[in-house]
């Protein structure tokens, strides 16, 4: 990242973290090249300056909301609080910096001195006949780009590299000639090679709508057969591309830039032409500036040995205004604070898939279904005795429970011996229905077995059996019908009886279990055995 916290001062350039940012509060974008825009975002929310044409650019490009976006006239001084009083301003102006459509340099003013801050730039000695640089202002602090700060590198000037480009092309008049770019720049280098050879300039519809916020010459089309130079995307040339391209048409292709670039085709040529400085250009500009210090920009890069005779002395750091110290404070605790929200936010959350074995998940589904079946036999109250009793538990469960069953549902049933009322606990339902006594809704086995005779008893006075009507039975709202007459049991249908009967008071009273309902069985046959009185148990009521 080629970008910058000025330090004692309120400013970043190029720099779009704000967790490192500190202190900055006022940010300010050279131009729209990747490596001078990462972490810049369609989420960023601080105001942000800029020239006009990268203004256009930042929000068609990376979705910057234009409340925060900032255009400044280059070319124009301009005055910015450094507090929030206003009692403490600076004064920048933007300078073309020759590099890419909307790039520019920043020139500083303020408690802090004179800082020149250049950004990508070609240098061109009209540069310094600009009015901001002509007044024989002191450079405190120069930030230089010495991407070419290198003696052994001699890079031709502009115009002399787009002559080789023309001659380039001239050797091959029936060919095709790709350009390779990136995604901005050297659209000027494309206008005048379309004049020069009177053919269209083919491009991709994006870069069609950049050329058209420039005001170029009309030499752009997006048709692939109206013209001959065509401008590709450098990273769509290689070995493979050109064979494809070969086989419809013959076809050559142009790196134009300063950077070593291995040829994987023999018809792939690479012409020094940059838009950077080189190393006689940042001699020449240092020379005329003079500043007091020079900063790289391309921290791996360092050069401040190559300029040492043409820097002035260095003057002594100013004190940061007590207001401007203020507001650079408050910057710091509201970032550190939206730091650490977003960081919140952006935890790193576990992900993928996790794969189960078929045979350990079949084991665990019959571990589970073993486990509630032993639990289910524990909590129900007729589990030992129910299907002994009622051969038909399903049909038994319907006479019993008729609204219960049309819900489909598993829950134990909870019984309470006042008025013979039976509680349905369901979530989130909870109901209650009218319970016959016992006698009233054994099965005829089961009658036969213990020695009662027939069956459920009509409400009406005619003493038939209801049958089929679901309104006589248990459950439908009506006050339960009571048998008044006692019927004799003999000793072994007593206690089996007496069993059923005793199951809801020790079930409530003393956490139910198959052991402890045994006990309490025992226990009561003993007390019988002891006690001179008989209980009848039909005779509840």
């Amino acid at each position: 990242m080629n970008g910058v916290v000025i330090p004692q001062t309120p400013i970043a350039v190029d720099f779009w973290s704000l967790r490192r940012a500190g202190t900055a509060r006022l940010f300010f974008l050279t131009h729209m090249h990747c490596d001078h825009t990462v972490g810049l975002s369609s989420t960023w929310a601080r105001p942000l300056y800029c020239s006009p044409i990268t203004a256009r650019l930042l929000h068609r490009r990376l979705q910057v909301s234009k409340h925060w976006i900032r255009a400044l006239e280059v070319g124009e001084s301009h005055v910015l609080p450094l507090d929030e009083i206003g009692q403490e301003t600076m004064t920048v102006t933007l300078i073309d910096a020759n590099h890419c459509p909307g790039s520019v340099m920043f020139l500083f003013e303020g408690y802090f001195g004179t800082i020149l801050y250049t950004g990508d730039f070609r240098y061109t000695p009209s540069m310094l006949k600009e009015p901001a640089l002509i007044l024989g202002k002191q450079i405190h602090t120069l930030y230089l780009d010495n991407t070419n700060c290198n003696p052994a590198l001699v890079l031709p000037s502009r115009q002399e590299a787009t002559q080789q480009i023309v001659q380039l092309i001239r050797q091959f008049p029936q060919h095709n000639i790709k350009i390779g770019l990136y995604s901005l720049g050297k659209e000027s280098l494309l206008e005048q090679l379309a004049l020069e050879f009177r053919t269209w300039v083919v491009l991709s519809p994006q870069r069609l709508e950049l050329v058209q916020l420039l005001g170029l010459a009309d030499v752009f089309t997006v048709e692939e057969e109206a013209g001959r130079i065509h401008a590709v995307d450098h990273t769509e040339i290689c070995h493979s591309a050109m064979l494809q391209w070969n086989q419809s048409h013959p076809t050559i292709a142009i790196f134009p830039t300063s950077r070593k670039v291995r040829s994987p085709h023999p018809s792939i040529y690479t012409v020094p032409y940059s838009d950077h400085s080189s190393y006689s250009e940042l001699r020449a500009f240092v020379a005329a500036l003079r500043p007091c210090q020079v900063v790289p920009i391309v921290h791996q890069k360092p050069c401040g040995e190559f300029f040492q005779d043409s820097l002035s002395p260095r003057l002594a750091m100013p004190l940061i205004p007590h207001s401007v110290q203020q507001y650079m404070s408050s910057s710091s605790r509201k970032t550190n604070v939206f730091w650490q929200l977003e960081r919140r936010l952006k935890r790193p959350r576990t992900q993928g898939v996790v794969f189960e074995s078929p045979e350990e998940k079949a084991n665990q589904v019959k571990v589970d279904r073993d486990s509630k079946k032993h639990k289910k036999e524990n909590l129900s109250p007729w589990a030992g005795h129910l299907e002994r009793l009622c051969p038909h538990p399903l049909q038994a469960r319907k006479q019993l429970f008729p609204d219960f069953c049309r819900k489909e549902r598993d829950e134990p049933v909870l019984f309470c011996d006042s008025n013979k009322m039976a509680t349905v606990l369901t979530a989130p339902l909870e109901f209650s229905v009218q319970l016959q006594p016992i006698d009233e809704f054994l099965f005829p086995e089961t009658r036969e077995k213990i020695g009662l005779e027939s069956p459920l008893l009509s409400r009406g006075d005619s003493g038939s059996p209801a049958r089929g009507n679901q309104s006589d039975c248990v459950g439908c709202g009506s006050p339960p019908a009571h048998i008044s007459r006692a019927v004799p049991l003999t000793p072994e249908s007593r206690g089996l009886a007496l069993k059923y009967l005793l199951t809801p008071v020790h079930f409530l009273q003393a956490g139910f279990s198959s052991r402890n309902f045994d006990k309490q069985v025992e226990k009561h046959q003993r007390v019988q055995r002891s006690s001179p009185a008989v209980l009848n148990p039909v005779d509840v009521g």
